[in-house]
């Protein structure tokens, strides 16, 4: 009777231990997106590799405090998107949209402050084909921004969701699938920005 009652009130646990949050298809997803991310990363270590005083020489006009700011901001919003669905599993749906809603704002801050990154790369006239580096650069961190893009649509989604209080204890698929897919591009953010700002 106990196992049961815990298996009611917190639903991600069976009686054969933990379950996968949110649908299968969503974590199929999630692996091809990040071995795509993969192959890039490899391929952009692989190039550094020959070509290490040229990416030094350009990584350094990088911004890095906008770089650091954004690494914050996408921690804050998985935060703000974990206090979302701790409050959905609770049965607080309608409670749980606030830290939804900030998870989205700050991704909207994320945007723009690449977005001013971009525009000052463009005013000095960088472009793909300005050097190998920057081929890089811009291609990772434009992949990234568009799923950034993708992902706060599913976090507006999931916002009036929970304000019509459509998540609870024994609903949660749709809200997991799309915190774990925000929480993927969080994922690669971190790895993004130490390789193409930080490491030398």
């Amino acid at each position: 009777m106990e196992l049961q009652a815990n298996a009611a009130a917190h639903p991600t646990f069976t009686r054969t231990g933990p379950r996968l949050a949110g649908d299968l298809a969503i974590w199929i997803f999630i692996m091809a997106e990040l071995a795509a991310f993969a192959a890039f990363f490899a391929a952009y270590a692989f190039t550094r590799a020959n070509h290490v005083e040229e990416f030094n020489l350009a990584q350094r006009a990088l911004n890095r405090d906008a770089g650091a700011f954004n690494t914050l901001l996408l921690l804050s919003a998985s935060a703000c998107v974990v206090r979302a669905v701790q409050g959905a599993l609770a049965g607080r749906a309608r409670a749980a949209a606030p830290w939804m809603l900030a998870a989205i704002f700050c991704g909207l801050a994320f945007l723009g402050v690449k977005g001013v990154e971009y525009a000052a790369a463009f005013a000095q006239g960088i472009t793909l084909s300005s050097s190998t580096f920057h081929m890089f650069y811009l291609s990772l961190t434009f992949f990234h921004f568009m799923h950034v893009i993708l992902g706060l649509v599913i976090l507006t989604a999931l916002w009036f969701g929970l304000r019509a209080g459509r998540y609870g204890p024994r609903n949660m698929n749709g809200l997991e699938s799309g915190a774990a897919y925000w929480h993927m591009v969080d994922l690669v953010w971190l790895i993004l920005f130490p390789l193409v700002y930080v490491i030398h």
